[in-house]
Protein backbone atom coordinates (compact mmCIF):
# COMPACT_ATOMS: atom_id res chain seq x y z
CA UNK A 1 0.00 0.00 0.00
CA UNK A 2 1.55 3.64 -0.67
CA UNK A 3 2.11 5.76 1.84
CA UNK A 4 -0.36 8.80 2.46
CA UNK A 5 1.75 11.97 1.38
CA UNK A 6 0.12 13.55 4.69
CA UNK A 7 1.91 10.71 6.98
CA UNK A 8 5.14 11.71 5.43
CA UNK A 9 4.98 15.23 6.75
CA UNK A 10 6.11 13.85 10.33
CA UNK A 11 8.79 11.92 8.50
CA UNK A 12 10.12 15.41 6.89
CA UNK A 13 10.22 16.45 10.24
CA UNK A 14 12.52 14.00 11.65
CA UNK A 15 14.58 13.72 9.10
CA UNK A 16 15.57 17.21 8.70
CA UNK A 17 16.58 19.90 11.38
CA UNK A 18 15.37 18.07 14.21
CA UNK A 19 17.28 14.39 14.29
CA UNK A 20 19.87 16.77 16.59
CA UNK A 21 17.05 18.13 19.22
CA UNK A 22 15.73 14.39 18.97
CA UNK A 23 18.93 12.77 20.90
CA UNK A 24 17.62 12.67 23.85
CA UNK A 25 13.76 12.17 22.65
CA UNK A 26 10.81 14.74 22.65
CA UNK A 27 7.20 15.31 23.49
CA UNK A 28 4.09 15.57 21.42
CA UNK A 29 0.98 16.79 22.55
CA UNK A 30 -2.44 16.69 21.06
CA UNK A 31 -6.05 16.24 21.48
CA UNK A 32 -9.28 14.69 20.18
CA UNK A 33 -13.13 13.85 20.29
CA UNK A 34 -14.93 14.26 23.70
CA UNK A 35 -15.15 10.75 25.35
CA UNK A 36 -12.39 9.12 23.37
CA UNK A 37 -8.61 9.59 25.32
CA UNK A 38 -6.12 9.43 22.91
CA UNK A 39 -6.36 10.63 19.31
CA UNK A 40 -5.71 8.14 16.14
CA UNK A 41 -2.48 10.25 15.37
CA UNK A 42 -0.77 9.43 19.04
CA UNK A 43 -2.12 5.56 18.94
CA UNK A 44 -1.70 4.21 15.59
CA UNK A 45 0.15 7.10 13.06
CA UNK A 46 3.51 7.65 15.00
CA UNK A 47 4.05 4.80 16.34
CA UNK A 48 4.14 3.20 12.98
CA UNK A 49 6.26 6.17 11.47
CA UNK A 50 8.66 5.19 14.62
CA UNK A 51 8.68 1.60 14.13
CA UNK A 52 9.71 2.54 9.94
CA UNK A 53 12.42 5.02 11.42
CA UNK A 54 13.81 2.12 13.26
CA UNK A 55 13.55 -0.61 10.33
CA UNK A 56 14.97 2.10 7.95
CA UNK A 57 17.95 3.04 10.32
CA UNK A 58 18.58 -0.94 10.84
CA UNK A 59 18.88 -1.44 6.93
CA UNK A 60 21.05 1.60 7.09
CA UNK A 61 23.35 0.50 9.81
CA UNK A 62 23.57 -3.08 7.85
CA UNK A 63 24.19 -1.59 4.62
CA UNK A 64 27.66 0.03 5.73
CA UNK A 65 28.52 -2.29 8.38
CA UNK A 66 31.15 -3.86 6.01
CA UNK A 67 32.44 -0.82 5.14
CA UNK A 68 32.69 0.99 8.50
CA UNK A 69 32.99 -1.22 11.60
CA UNK A 70 32.67 1.33 13.90
CA UNK A 71 28.51 1.37 12.84
CA UNK A 72 28.02 -1.77 14.51
CA UNK A 73 31.18 -1.30 17.43
CA UNK A 74 28.99 -1.21 20.37
CA UNK A 75 28.72 2.56 21.61
CA UNK A 76 30.72 3.53 25.01
CA UNK A 77 27.68 5.60 26.36
CA UNK A 78 24.51 3.84 25.45
CA UNK A 79 25.88 -0.13 24.49
CA UNK A 80 23.72 0.13 21.35
CA UNK A 81 24.46 -1.22 18.14
CA UNK A 82 22.65 -2.75 14.79
CA UNK A 83 21.94 -5.72 15.99
CA UNK A 84 20.01 -5.42 19.24
CA UNK A 85 18.29 -2.39 17.65
CA UNK A 86 14.88 -2.53 18.41
CA UNK A 87 12.96 -2.86 15.05
CA UNK A 88 9.44 -4.12 16.67
CA UNK A 89 6.09 -2.22 16.90
CA UNK A 90 5.27 -0.96 20.07
CA UNK A 91 1.07 0.19 19.78
CA UNK A 92 -0.83 0.93 23.15
CA UNK A 93 -2.47 -1.70 24.80
CA UNK A 94 -6.04 -0.63 23.43
CA UNK A 95 -5.35 -1.44 20.12
CA UNK A 96 -6.30 -4.84 19.25
CA UNK A 97 -4.26 -7.22 17.72
CA UNK A 98 -5.99 -8.20 14.78
CA UNK A 99 -5.27 -4.57 13.70
CA UNK A 100 -1.26 -4.96 14.89
CA UNK A 101 -1.41 -7.98 12.55
CA UNK A 102 -2.38 -5.54 9.64
CA UNK A 103 -0.45 -2.87 10.23
CA UNK A 104 2.63 -5.23 10.83
CA UNK A 105 1.76 -6.32 7.19
CA UNK A 106 2.81 -3.36 5.46
CA UNK A 107 5.46 -2.12 7.35
CA UNK A 108 8.39 -3.87 5.29
CA UNK A 109 6.51 -1.99 2.21
CA UNK A 110 6.31 1.74 4.14
CA UNK A 111 10.35 1.15 5.08
CA UNK A 112 11.19 0.55 1.22
CA UNK A 113 8.61 3.33 0.28
CA UNK A 114 10.78 5.69 2.85
CA UNK A 115 14.14 4.70 1.72
CA UNK A 116 12.94 5.42 -1.80
CA UNK A 117 11.36 8.39 -1.29
CA UNK A 118 14.96 10.43 -0.87
CA UNK A 119 14.72 10.87 3.47
CA UNK A 120 18.35 11.39 4.89
CA UNK A 121 18.27 8.03 6.76
CA UNK A 122 22.10 8.72 7.01
CA UNK A 123 21.61 12.15 9.41
CA UNK A 124 19.18 10.19 11.81
CA UNK A 125 21.41 7.30 12.06
CA UNK A 126 24.50 9.36 12.94
CA UNK A 127 22.47 11.44 15.45
CA UNK A 128 20.21 8.84 17.05
CA UNK A 129 22.04 6.19 19.53
CA UNK A 130 19.17 4.24 20.64
CA UNK A 131 16.08 3.30 18.64
CA UNK A 132 12.77 5.53 19.24
CA UNK A 133 9.97 4.38 21.09
CA UNK A 134 6.46 6.19 21.86
CA UNK A 135 5.30 6.73 25.68
CA UNK A 136 1.60 7.52 26.05
CA UNK A 137 0.46 9.63 28.65
CA UNK A 138 -3.49 11.43 29.21
CA UNK A 139 -4.92 12.92 32.33
CA UNK A 140 -5.88 9.73 33.68
CA UNK A 141 -1.84 8.39 34.05
CA UNK A 142 -0.51 8.30 37.08
CA UNK A 143 3.48 8.16 37.47
CA UNK A 144 5.44 7.71 40.66
CA UNK A 145 8.00 9.72 39.92
CA UNK A 146 10.86 8.28 42.40
CA UNK A 147 10.28 5.04 40.24
CA UNK A 148 11.40 6.20 37.06
CA UNK A 149 14.89 5.15 35.90
CA UNK A 150 17.36 7.69 34.56
CA UNK A 151 17.13 8.35 31.75
CA UNK A 152 20.86 7.39 30.63
CA UNK A 153 19.37 3.41 31.72
CA UNK A 154 17.26 3.54 28.81
CA UNK A 155 17.57 1.23 25.70
CA UNK A 156 15.41 3.40 23.99
CA UNK A 157 14.90 7.33 22.74
CA UNK A 158 11.23 8.28 23.72
CA UNK A 159 8.81 9.76 22.17
CA UNK A 160 6.33 11.35 24.61
CA UNK A 161 2.34 11.45 23.29
CA UNK A 162 1.04 13.29 25.65
CA UNK A 163 -3.31 13.52 25.32
CA UNK A 164 -4.73 17.03 26.41
CA UNK A 165 -8.36 15.16 25.97
CA UNK A 166 -10.89 14.67 28.86
CA UNK A 167 -12.68 11.03 28.60
CA UNK A 168 -15.25 12.16 30.00
CA UNK A 169 -17.80 13.48 27.36
CA UNK A 170 -17.82 16.71 29.02
CA UNK A 171 -15.98 19.96 28.23
CA UNK A 172 -13.55 20.54 31.12
CA UNK A 173 -13.22 23.06 33.55
CA UNK A 174 -9.88 23.20 35.14
CA UNK A 175 -10.26 24.36 38.86
CA UNK A 176 -7.31 22.72 40.55
CA UNK A 177 -4.67 25.90 39.96
CA UNK A 178 -5.39 29.63 41.39
CA UNK A 179 -6.93 29.91 37.82
CA UNK A 180 -9.69 28.17 35.85
CA UNK A 181 -9.72 27.58 32.38
CA UNK A 182 -11.98 25.55 29.42
CA UNK A 183 -10.54 22.95 27.12
CA UNK A 184 -11.61 23.38 23.53
CA UNK A 185 -10.27 20.17 21.24
CA UNK A 186 -9.29 21.51 18.06
CA UNK A 187 -8.47 25.00 18.92
CA UNK A 188 -4.94 25.03 18.14
CA UNK A 189 -5.73 24.48 14.15
CA UNK A 190 -7.89 27.81 14.49
CA UNK A 191 -5.51 29.92 16.22
CA UNK A 192 -6.52 33.19 13.93
CA UNK A 193 -9.76 33.17 16.53
CA UNK A 194 -8.09 33.09 19.98
CA UNK A 195 -4.61 34.25 19.42
CA UNK A 196 -5.52 37.88 19.20
CA UNK A 197 -2.72 38.29 16.49
CA UNK A 198 0.18 36.97 18.88
CA UNK A 199 2.69 34.64 16.95
CA UNK A 200 4.39 31.81 18.70
CA UNK A 201 7.90 34.20 17.86
CA UNK A 202 6.29 37.01 19.78
CA UNK A 203 4.60 34.52 22.58
CA UNK A 204 7.97 32.84 23.28
CA UNK A 205 9.76 36.24 23.38
CA UNK A 206 7.76 37.69 26.42
CA UNK A 207 6.19 34.14 27.58
CA UNK A 208 7.09 34.98 31.41
CA UNK A 209 5.26 38.07 31.02
CA UNK A 210 2.29 36.84 29.59
CA UNK A 211 1.97 33.89 32.12
CA UNK A 212 2.35 36.44 35.07
CA UNK A 213 0.01 38.65 34.37
CA UNK A 214 -2.95 36.08 35.10
CA UNK A 215 -5.69 36.31 33.11
CA UNK A 216 -7.80 38.97 34.27
CA UNK A 217 -4.83 41.39 32.59
CA UNK A 218 -3.79 38.77 29.90
CA UNK A 219 -5.85 40.05 26.87
CA UNK A 220 -4.62 43.58 27.21
CA UNK A 221 -1.19 42.44 27.64
CA UNK A 222 -1.19 40.82 24.14
CA UNK A 223 -2.34 43.71 23.13
CA UNK A 224 -0.10 45.68 24.42
CA UNK A 225 2.74 43.16 23.01
CA UNK A 226 1.57 43.19 19.71
CA UNK A 227 0.95 46.77 19.29
CA UNK A 228 4.32 47.59 20.00
CA UNK A 229 5.55 45.29 17.58
CA UNK A 230 3.11 46.72 14.79
CA UNK A 231 4.88 49.98 15.25
CA UNK A 232 8.22 48.95 15.47
CA UNK A 233 8.63 47.31 12.52
CA UNK A 234 6.05 49.81 10.29
CA UNK A 235 8.89 52.83 11.46
CA UNK A 236 11.01 50.44 9.80
CA UNK A 237 9.06 49.80 6.45
CA UNK A 238 8.69 46.37 7.37
CA UNK A 239 5.05 44.47 6.47
CA UNK A 240 3.12 45.60 9.41
CA UNK A 241 -0.84 44.37 8.64
CA UNK A 242 -3.76 44.74 10.79
CA UNK A 243 -6.48 42.65 11.86
CA UNK A 244 -9.65 43.17 13.60
CA UNK A 245 -10.11 41.03 16.47
CA UNK A 246 -13.70 39.28 16.33
CA UNK A 247 -15.52 39.54 19.37
CA UNK A 248 -15.65 36.23 21.58
CA UNK A 249 -19.17 35.16 23.02
CA UNK A 250 -18.25 34.68 25.97
CA UNK A 251 -16.80 38.39 26.60
CA UNK A 252 -18.74 40.72 28.18
CA UNK A 253 -18.12 43.60 25.34
CA UNK A 254 -16.45 43.31 22.14
CA UNK A 255 -12.99 43.95 21.13
CA UNK A 256 -12.43 45.82 18.25
CA UNK A 257 -8.65 46.60 18.88
CA UNK A 258 -6.99 46.41 15.68
CA UNK A 259 -3.76 44.20 15.64
CA UNK A 260 -1.39 42.88 13.65
CA UNK A 261 -0.80 39.25 12.84
CA UNK A 262 2.94 38.84 12.60
CA UNK A 263 4.54 35.43 12.04
CA UNK A 264 8.63 36.30 11.97
CA UNK A 265 11.04 33.46 12.44
CA UNK A 266 14.93 33.74 13.98
CA UNK A 267 16.97 32.65 11.14
CA UNK A 268 20.34 31.18 12.41
CA UNK A 269 21.76 29.78 9.20
CA UNK A 270 25.62 30.36 7.75
CA UNK A 271 25.05 31.71 4.54
CA UNK A 272 24.27 35.13 3.97
CA UNK A 273 21.38 34.39 2.17
CA UNK A 274 19.66 31.95 4.36
CA UNK A 275 20.35 34.02 7.36
CA UNK A 276 17.71 36.76 5.45
CA UNK A 277 15.23 33.54 5.38
CA UNK A 278 15.80 33.06 1.50
CA UNK A 279 16.20 29.09 1.05
CA UNK A 280 17.78 27.84 -2.54
CA UNK A 281 16.49 24.72 -3.73
CA UNK A 282 20.35 23.46 -5.10
CA UNK A 283 20.67 24.39 -8.56
CA UNK A 284 17.29 24.83 -9.93
CA UNK A 285 16.78 28.55 -9.75
CA UNK A 286 14.00 28.51 -6.93
CA UNK A 287 13.99 29.57 -3.74
CA UNK A 288 11.38 30.07 -1.24
CA UNK A 289 10.87 32.54 1.50
CA UNK A 290 8.18 35.08 3.26
CA UNK A 291 6.69 37.84 1.45
CA UNK A 292 8.46 40.44 4.22
CA UNK A 293 11.84 38.87 3.03
CA UNK A 294 11.30 39.52 -0.43
CA UNK A 295 10.44 43.01 0.01
CA UNK A 296 13.40 43.50 1.72
CA UNK A 297 15.38 41.23 -0.95
CA UNK A 298 14.19 41.11 -4.10
CA UNK A 299 16.70 42.64 -5.61
CA UNK A 300 18.74 39.89 -4.84
CA UNK A 301 17.08 37.58 -7.80
CA UNK A 302 15.34 38.10 -10.88
CA UNK A 303 12.24 37.81 -10.26
CA UNK A 304 9.43 37.65 -7.65
CA UNK A 305 6.25 35.03 -7.54
CA UNK A 306 4.34 36.08 -4.75
CA UNK A 307 1.12 34.02 -3.02
CA UNK A 308 0.48 36.07 0.23
CA UNK A 309 -2.96 37.77 0.03
CA UNK A 310 -1.38 40.89 0.27
CA UNK A 311 0.88 42.78 -2.59
CA UNK A 312 4.52 43.78 -1.50
CA UNK A 313 6.83 46.61 -3.40
CA UNK A 314 9.82 44.97 -5.38
CA UNK A 315 12.59 46.44 -7.26
CA UNK A 316 11.80 45.10 -10.36
CA UNK A 317 10.91 47.41 -13.03
CA UNK A 318 10.01 44.60 -16.37
CA UNK A 319 5.93 43.65 -15.14
CA UNK A 320 7.30 40.17 -16.25
CA UNK A 321 9.53 40.03 -13.20
CA UNK A 322 6.63 40.07 -10.61
CA UNK A 323 3.52 38.34 -10.03
CA UNK A 324 1.28 38.44 -6.96
CA UNK A 325 -1.58 35.65 -6.61
CA UNK A 326 -3.49 36.14 -3.31
CA UNK A 327 -3.56 32.61 -2.35
CA UNK A 328 -5.44 31.89 0.62
CA UNK A 329 -5.19 28.98 3.00
CA UNK A 330 -7.44 25.59 2.22
CA UNK A 331 -9.41 26.68 5.47
CA UNK A 332 -10.47 29.64 4.36
CA UNK A 333 -11.09 28.66 0.56
CA UNK A 334 -10.26 24.92 -0.60
CA UNK A 335 -9.78 26.12 -4.34
CA UNK A 336 -7.65 28.68 -3.85
CA UNK A 337 -4.45 27.40 -4.08
CA UNK A 338 -5.67 25.09 -7.07
CA UNK A 339 -7.23 27.85 -8.98
CA UNK A 340 -3.79 29.64 -9.13
CA UNK A 341 -1.54 26.76 -10.00
CA UNK A 342 -1.75 27.40 -13.94
CA UNK A 343 -0.69 31.00 -13.45
CA UNK A 344 1.93 30.09 -10.87
CA UNK A 345 3.53 27.41 -13.07
CA UNK A 346 3.28 29.33 -16.74
CA UNK A 347 4.88 32.38 -14.63
CA UNK A 348 7.55 30.55 -13.65
CA UNK A 349 7.73 28.15 -16.48
CA UNK A 350 8.54 32.23 -18.82
CA UNK A 351 11.17 33.14 -16.43
CA UNK A 352 13.09 30.18 -15.86
CA UNK A 353 13.39 29.54 -19.92
CA UNK A 354 15.29 32.52 -19.53
CA UNK A 355 17.49 31.61 -16.85
CA UNK A 356 16.21 33.82 -14.31
CA UNK A 357 16.31 33.03 -10.73
CA UNK A 358 12.63 33.04 -8.92
CA UNK A 359 11.67 33.60 -5.48
CA UNK A 360 8.65 32.33 -4.45
CA UNK A 361 7.18 34.27 -1.62
CA UNK A 362 3.84 33.68 1.36
CA UNK A 363 2.94 34.89 4.48
CA UNK A 364 5.21 33.00 6.12
CA UNK A 365 7.58 30.68 3.56
CA UNK A 366 6.39 27.74 5.19
CA UNK A 367 3.14 26.50 3.81
CA UNK A 368 1.18 27.75 0.33
CA UNK A 369 5.06 29.25 -1.23
CA UNK A 370 6.20 26.01 -0.51
CA UNK A 371 3.15 24.01 -2.08
CA UNK A 372 3.47 26.07 -5.26
CA UNK A 373 7.10 25.22 -5.22
CA UNK A 374 6.04 21.60 -5.19
CA UNK A 375 3.92 22.06 -8.59
CA UNK A 376 6.28 23.97 -10.41
CA UNK A 377 9.22 21.07 -9.15
CA UNK A 378 6.56 18.31 -10.60
CA UNK A 379 5.74 20.39 -13.71
CA UNK A 380 8.52 21.88 -14.99
CA UNK A 381 11.72 19.53 -13.86
CA UNK A 382 13.13 16.05 -14.49
CA UNK A 383 13.73 13.76 -11.50
CA UNK A 384 17.30 14.77 -11.62
CA UNK A 385 16.08 18.42 -10.37
CA UNK A 386 16.80 20.11 -13.80
CA UNK A 387 14.57 22.11 -16.09
CA UNK A 388 13.23 21.04 -18.73
CA UNK A 389 10.24 22.76 -19.71
CA UNK A 390 7.77 20.86 -18.58
CA UNK A 391 8.94 17.44 -21.09
CA UNK A 392 9.34 15.39 -18.45
CA UNK A 393 5.94 15.97 -17.08
CA UNK A 394 4.20 15.64 -20.32
CA UNK A 395 6.08 12.20 -21.13
CA UNK A 396 5.84 10.70 -17.60
CA UNK A 397 3.44 11.83 -15.33
CA UNK A 398 3.46 11.85 -11.98
CA UNK A 399 3.11 9.18 -8.84
CA UNK A 400 2.39 9.83 -5.34
CA UNK A 401 5.88 8.25 -4.71
CA UNK A 402 7.57 10.81 -7.16
CA UNK A 403 5.46 13.86 -5.30
CA UNK A 404 6.71 12.14 -2.21
CA UNK A 405 10.26 12.43 -3.25
CA UNK A 406 9.94 15.98 -4.46
CA UNK A 407 8.59 17.23 -1.26
CA UNK A 408 11.87 15.82 0.54
CA UNK A 409 13.54 17.45 -1.79
CA UNK A 410 12.14 20.58 -1.20
CA UNK A 411 12.44 20.26 2.67
CA UNK A 412 16.53 19.47 2.59
CA UNK A 413 16.93 22.83 1.86
CA UNK A 414 14.30 24.79 2.93
CA UNK A 415 14.17 24.01 6.38
CA UNK A 416 11.41 25.38 8.06
CA UNK A 417 9.02 24.04 5.58
CA UNK A 418 5.89 22.59 7.19
CA UNK A 419 3.29 22.67 4.30
CA UNK A 420 -0.43 21.79 5.56
CA UNK A 421 -2.33 18.90 5.33
CA UNK A 422 -4.91 21.03 3.12
CA UNK A 423 -2.98 22.36 1.06
CA UNK A 424 -1.20 18.95 -0.13
CA UNK A 425 -4.62 17.24 -0.27
CA UNK A 426 -5.42 19.60 -2.37
CA UNK A 427 -3.03 18.95 -4.80
CA UNK A 428 -3.38 15.27 -4.18
CA UNK A 429 -6.76 14.81 -4.43
CA UNK A 430 -7.25 17.41 -7.21
CA UNK A 431 -4.05 15.81 -9.29
CA UNK A 432 -2.57 19.71 -8.09
CA UNK A 433 -0.86 20.56 -11.05
CA UNK A 434 -2.32 22.47 -14.30
CA UNK A 435 0.50 23.45 -16.99
CA UNK A 436 -0.62 24.96 -20.20
CA UNK A 437 2.02 24.01 -22.74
Amino acid sequence: MVIPIIGLSILLVLTSTSPFSLKGGCIIVDSTRRGKRFPDSMSKTIPIWTCVLNRSIFNYLNTFSNADASLVKQDSNTGCNSHDWDCSLHLPLWVSETEKAAIEDRLEGWTKDLETSGADIAILASCLKKPLRPLWISQKTVIWINEVPDYDSWDFTPIILVSASSTSGVTQHRTTSEFSWNYIPGAGDDEESWARGLSPNLFWNHAYDLISTGPDVCNQKVADIVEKDRVYRARRGQDAPQITIKPSISESSPCLDPLLCSDLSNITISSSDEERGIFWLGSTNLALGSSQIAAECSSNVDCVLNCDQWPISVHHQEAEAYLHLPIVSSKMDRFSLFNNLSSAVNFAKSNLTKGRTLLICCHDGEDISVCVCLAILISLFNDEGSFDDGKFFSETGITKCEMRRRLVYVCKFAIKARPSRGNLNEMVLTGGIIIEM
